[in-house]
């Protein structure tokens, strides 16, 4: 890999490769569901990483002092917005579908799903 900026850490692609191993161990995930929760978390880690750069930089050229109500601020406008109730629910359901492949009771959740996925963010 590039050495670049916003080069992710080796520990963070080791969790991510890890994280993709154990996805997709379980039989109800597809390969795509994995790699669109693994796109999703490293394009996350990169907005953090880009962010504390940011905070480095105005605290070095003196726009805010170091941890001052400013830079509180600025992260909290600059994070993005909590996962909606419908959002939640699919990730508690993708959960449940998950755990009852590891334990052998998988079942379909197809409607359950299409009936989320059809709600209002």
């Amino acid at each position: 890999m590039a050495n670049h900026p916003i080069t992710p850490p080796s520990e963070l692609v080791q969790q991510l490769c890890d994280s993709a191993a154990l996805s997709r161990s379980f039989k109800n995930i597809s390969i795509r569901e994995v790699d669109v929760l693994l796109i999703l978390e490293a394009f996350q880690a990169g907005a953090d990483q880009e962010l504390e750069a940011c905070v480095e930089w105005l605290v070095a050229n003196q726009w805010f002092l170091p941890e001052g109500k400013g830079l509180t601020t600025f992260r909290a406008a600059r994070r993005t917005k909590p996962p909606s109730l419908k959002e939640q629910a699919l990730l508690q359901l993708d959960t449940l579908n998950a755990d009852l492949a590891m334990h052998g009771r998988g079942c379909d959740l197809s409607q359950i799903r299409r009936a989320l996925e059809q709600l209002d963010d």
